[in-house]
């Protein structure tokens, strides 16, 4: 071997093809060290492929591994596929959803469920449903066996549907919707809870609008199918198959409650407007009192013009002696008959004897 390479470059130096010679040796330890590599990397994706009729080339695999894509998901995607009878879907269209950052297995899942029911689902739909959010697999579940809804939703803190009859009475309902999705309707249609607020505001309406509580509670299918009947799944990705009331009971008086509260309202309303006159009274009277006092001082004022009326009607010789013991005998009299009025015993009218 030391002899060998002594004299290669002897051997070289004569013979020019010689180089040829050892760049093709050298190339092709390369590419073999390459295939090697490759199938070692890639051999065991293949021949899975291979064997299960997938038609995934290693040049693929390698187009794939160096544009980033996991080769196991994409390979057993495309074999899920074939193998349930989808072979419109290429590897190209499974590179490219899982490089939009979809998922690729549910996708697949999706379809395959979809064609087994006979479902409409196009691959660019189910992509499209895919990489909104949505769970494209649990959205063909429910369209093939449909998922059934608590109206209301325990979730939310509340057990019953309040509504109050035409009576007054108060009912409480529990309502559960049957519905599938509507895979077309799926991308920008309203959720569950859309479902659930409409049916609820419809159960409030077709009992608000029942004549008394006794009919609805002799027929609670009238709830549903007056209900059903408004169309509550449109703009939604649901079809509301049925609304089943699966309980119904009475609640408070409602109608009672209010009537006994505006009763309470106009008592105190009432009560409020008696206040306001008896205050009006007491200020008519105290002003009447001041006015009384006042008429009194003026009467006091005038009967004590009466002395110097008398002493002028002397003078004058208007008034004698007699006409005057005659005024005090009435006045003597009057004075009596108010001190006996004021105990409280009438007694006849008299003229004093003179």
């Amino acid at each position: 071997m030391n002899q060998f390479a002594m004299h290669a470059p002897l051997l070289l130096a004569q013979d020019p093809w010689n180089w040829v010679w050892v760049v093709v040796a050298i190339g092709a330890l390369l590419l073999a060290a390459v295939l090697l590599i490759v199938f070692a990397n890639f051999g065991a994706l293949y021949v899975k492929a291979l064997v299960n009729s997938a038609k995934i080339g290693l040049a693929e695999l390698v187009r794939m591994w160096l544009a980033g894509v996991q080769n196991n998901v994409i390979v057993f995607a495309k074999i899920r596929a074939y193998k349930a009878g989808l072979t419109d879907i290429s590897t190209n269209d499974l590179a490219a959803h899982y490089l939009a950052g979809g998922r690729v297995p549910n996708v697949v899942q999706a379809l395959i469920s979809a064609h087994r029911a006979k479902i409409p689902l196009d691959y660019r739909t189910a992509c499209a449903i895919d990489l909104a959010g949505r769970d494209i697999v649990d959205a063909v579940h429910t369209s093939v066996n449909p998922k059934v809804i608590d109206c209301p939703n325990p979730a939310s803190g509340r057990s019953t549907i309040d509504a109050v009859a035409k009576d007054g009475i108060q009912l409480k309902v529990k309502a559960r919707v049957t519905v599938r999705t509507n895979i077309q309707r799926l991308i920008g249609g309203a959720t569950e809870e859309t479902i659930i607020a409409r049916v609820g505001e419809g159960i409030v309406s077709a009992i608000g609008s029942a004549q008394a509580h006794k009919d609805v509670l002799e027929n609670p299918d009238k709830i549903s199918k007056a209900v059903l009947h408004k169309g509550l799944d449109s703009g939604t990705a649901f079809e509301i198959l049925s609304i089943d009331i699966a309980d119904v009971d009475v609640g408070a008086n409602i109608g009672a409650q209010l009537q006994a509260d505006q009763a309470e309202a106009d008592k105190k309303r009432f009560q409020a407007e008696a206040e306001k006159r008896r205050a009006l009274a007491v200020a008519l009277e105290q002003e009447n009192r001041a006015k009384i006092e006042e008429n009194r001082a003026l009467v006091v004022l005038a009967e004590a013009e009466i002395p110097k009326a008398i002493a002028t009607a002397f003078v004058n010789g208007n008034l004698g002696v007699i006409d005057y013991y005659r005024l005090r005998n009435i006045q003597a009299d009057t004075q009596m008959r108010q001190s006996i009025g004021g105990e409280g015993q009438p007694q006849p009218t008299t003229k004093p004897v003179q």
